[in-house]
């Protein structure tokens, strides 16, 4: 009886991770030991892992190939150590782990050699739903989920998948948890979902690669209603329902999603690399119109309608296809489909090995030209059938980084960067590799992230390698694009390298996209208005095309046109939070801060958008509810911008007009900490316009002379750039004001009225640092004209 007594006492719910290692049983003995070795490491290293096991609260059941982890003190718990796990395996590519959690009961037993042991229904379960997962999946059981609920911050993370079928056929309803950080946001392989995605949760289609992007513009709108900034280029995207309305030409292809036949399914990044490149192959025929993964990723491999995705994406045929890897064996099979009939038209399967795969995306690509009557060029016949290497190991690497170079933030290009520098390292020869590494690394040095690696010069270096490698390779005149473009500011030499990329990367929505980016910043803005339509038309489903599109007719004060297209991505993309929040900084740009507050009240209150997150602040801001806007920003920031500098200035404003003085004084004296470490540094010339910046930083500490000498700089740094230079100028006119020179802030307020990207009638009337103006009459009558 007492020992009956003592195993129930042992009995009780906890909340169990489980973790194992993707393809573990195909590594070799030394990389089993090694990547087991450094898991345990990141694990044990977690802060849920050494609290729960300080106050007793934690049981461990190491496996074979992972372990599980059951916590007895929250129901968060797991999901947080899960979060922390993510985010450290970021740094080690190599690792692919999937993650199980469940709540549930727990038994402690002790085993044969009458060891303490973890057993129960609660452990079990979690292994059940780790099982339906792929490489980089944190599943949820319903169970689970269903608590994670209770609290705010877990809501946006949570993705219903419906019923999964697990080992011997059982069914599990399972959660997907995921946002642009931790997770994958694939559906998994085991998971049943009957129909197409019509668009993503507005957790992952409003964020991803220009979630960034918006927050830039959503802090540039601070100060200038009218200055809505885009800075960056990768794209955000998301499948749905709205499609092009122009005829269809039967010279037109989409590339679906390939299925990954493999056993071992880490393989995924293969097949997504595989059926990329014969896209990109593709994509170098003018006589063909190919629409960009981007649209087409978030497809299944074999949608069910394919007269209604024919119509989505503005094709008429669909190359579907499959890839299995087995050792060093590769079967890939294609299949090319008429989208209004769905008639099969033509299969061809290619059987390789790792050392000779290298040709069948070429391969491919020319019997998908032949059967479409697309005539190519001497030139694309090269380009196309081309090997971009002879290493088998630098493009497992490379088709690694373009699985992920897709992708969503700046620490996912990081991570891409690192593996694009692998790659160059494998292979010195591998021009292709070194052209997106030029791109990815430009990309990282526009937004500031870590600039010791992300250099100038290594920007530069991989550029130049590029083209000294393949001077006709189309990513080489784009790798020297951006390299002009983002480094040395180089505007019209950037366009010329742009026209020469395009030339011979004909349907490249990202070429056309960044030459309109350039044109903007040239004053072209009609130039710049039909690249993002061509750009459009070529990644229909792409959300941040859309965004920036309207952000240029906003630049030139074209409100109902911008909000027309922001509807047609809202159209596209229910509750998208990033369209959201450009639609609000739209309205508030006009000082109409109501209609503002009511698109803002149609996300979810508990979003985590950051973009939405700072138009929620700037809203506060702009109806002069100081210690609301502040409790915003400090409680609401995501940690990876909470110390930006243009936060901590938005911070600062908020303290200094909220009466906050001190505080105010301490985050100023951070921000210029942040952009001037020493009195000798020179203030980064970038996408974050923080020269400007600095001029505010100084003004709120009532360094006047400083402030206004920084805002002239910052007017000498950006001059020639259409875009950034009237902020620079409105940035000193600011300074003037706030400084007391009436006079000279109202004299420039005409010229800022009618620049493109300068200020705004609305800004005027709502902004308060426009406040020591107010009671002239000159101010007054440039308030009243409604046509600014």
């Amino acid at each position: 009886m007492a020992d009956e007594q003592k195993s129930k006492l042992r009995l009780a719910i906890a909340h169990v991770l489980f973790i194992d290692i993707v393809g573990y049983s195909k590594l070799r003995t030394n990389e089993q030991s090694a990547q087991m070795e450094k898991l345990r490491e990141i694990v044990r290293g977690t802060e849920q892992y050494r609290t729960a096991e300080a106050e007793g609260k934690l049981l461990r059941l190491p496996t074979g190939d992972g372990g599980a982890l059951a916590f007895r003190n929250s129901p968060e718990a797991p999901v947080l150590c899960a979060e922390e796990i993510a985010k450290a395996l970021k740094n080690h590519p190599e690792i692919q782990v999937r993650m199980g959690i469940h709540s549930g009961p727990v038994n402690e037993v002790t085993d044969l050699n009458e060891q303490a042991n973890v057993a129960g229904a609660g452990i079990n379960i979690a292994q059940r739903i780790m099982d339906c997962g792929d490489a980089g999946h944190i599943l949820v059981s319903k169970h689970a989920a269903e608590d994670l609920e209770q609290y705010d911050q877990w809501q946006p993370y949570l993705h219903d998948l419906g019923e999964c079928e697990g080992k011997h056929g059982e069914r599990l309803h399972v959660v997907n948890l995921y946002n642009d950080e931790i997770g994958n946001l694939a559906v998994p392989t085991k998971c049943v979902r009957n129909a197409i995605p019509v668009a993503t949760s507005s957790a992952a289609a409003g964020g991803n690669r220009r979630r960034y992007s918006i927050v830039a513009m959503a802090i540039a709108a601070l100060i200038i209603l009218g200055a809505v900034k885009l800075f960056t280029t990768r794209t955000t995207h998301t499948t749905g329902r709205r499609g092009p309305a122009s005829p269809i030409s039967e010279k037109s292809i989409a590339v679906l999603p390939f299925q990954n036949l493999s056993d071992d399914r880490s393989n995924a990044y293969f097949t997504d690399g595989i059926q990329d490149e014969i896209l990109t192959r593709l994509s170098k025929i003018a006589a063909l119109k190919v629409i960009s993964r981007t649209s087409t990723q978030k497809y299944k491999s074999t949608p069910e309608n394919l007269r209604e995705v024919g119509q989505q994406l503005g094709v008429a045929h669909f190359l579907e296809g499959s890839v299995q890897k087995v050792a060093n064996a590769v079967h890939v099979n294609v299949q090319l489909i008429r989208a209004a009939t769905a008639e099969h038209l033509w299969a061809e399967s290619y059987d390789r090995t790792l050392d000779d795969v290298f040709g069948v995306e070429g391969e491919v690509a020319s019997a998908i030209s032949d059967q479409l009557n697309a005539k190519l060029t001497g030139a694309e016949q090269k380009a196309v059938a081309e090997k971009p290497t002879q290493n088998a190991a630098a493009y497992d690497v490379y088709l690694r980084a373009i699985a992920l170079d897709n992708a969503q933030t700046l620490e996912t290009t990081k991570r891409v960067a690192g593996l694009y520098a692998e790659a160059v390292r494998l292979d010195p020869q591998f021009a292709l590799a070194w052209a997106r590494l030029a791109v990815a690394r430009s990309q990282l040095y526009f937004n500031g992230m870590d600039l010791e690696t992300n250099s100038g010069a290594a920007v530069k270096e991989a550029a130049d390698r590029t083209i000294s490698l393949q001077p006709e390779l189309g990513e080489a005149w784009l790798a020297q694009g951006v390299y002009r473009y983002r480094v040395l500011r180089d505007f019209q030499g950037a366009l010329q390298s742009y026209q020469e990329a395009l030339r011979r990367l004909p349907n490249s929505a990202f070429v056309l996209e960044q030459m309109a980016h350039l044109e903007r910043r040239l004053g072209q803005f009609d130039a710049a208005q039909k690249h993002y339509q061509a750009a459009a038309q070529l990644d229909p489903r792409n959300i941040g095309i859309l965004l920036i599109f309207a952000d240029t007719l906003q630049s030139v004060r074209r409100y109902d046109e911008a909000r027309t297209i922001l509807d047609r991505a809202l159209e596209i993309s229910p509750g998208n939070d990033g369209a959201l929040a450009v639609k609000a900084l739209s309205f508030q740009a006009q000082g109409r801060l109501k209609e503002a507050a009511e698109v803002l009240a149609k996300a979810p209150a508990n979003s985590q958008d950051e973009a939405l997150a700072f138009a929620r602040a700037i809203q506060l801001y702009y109806e002069r509810r100081f210690d609301e806007a502040i409790a915003r920003i400090q409680q609401n920031t995501p940690a990876t911008i909470a110390n930006d500098p243009r936060t901590l200035t938005l911070l600062g404003l908020c303290q200094k007009l909220s009466g906050k003085e001190d505080d105010a004084r301490a985050t100023f004296t951070k921000a210029v900490a942040a952009m001037k470490p020493t009195p000798d540094s020179v203030v980064v010339v970038d996408a974050r316009t923080l020269p400007c910046y600095l001029s505010w930083a100084y003004a709120g500490l009532g360094e006047k002379e400083k402030a206004l000498e920084q805002a002239r700089q910052a007017i000498v740094n950006y001059d020639g750039d259409a875009l950034a230079k009237p902020f620079a100028e409105t940035a000193l006119a600011i300074v003037e004001a706030q400084s007391g020179d009436i006079d000279a802030a109202i004299s420039a307020l005409p010229h800022l009225l009618e620049v493109p990207n300068g200020e705004t009638v609305g800004g005027l009337r709502i902004n308060p640092l426009w406040d020591p103006l107010r009671k002239d009459p000159r101010f007054e009558k440039l308030c009243q004209n409604s046509n600014k």
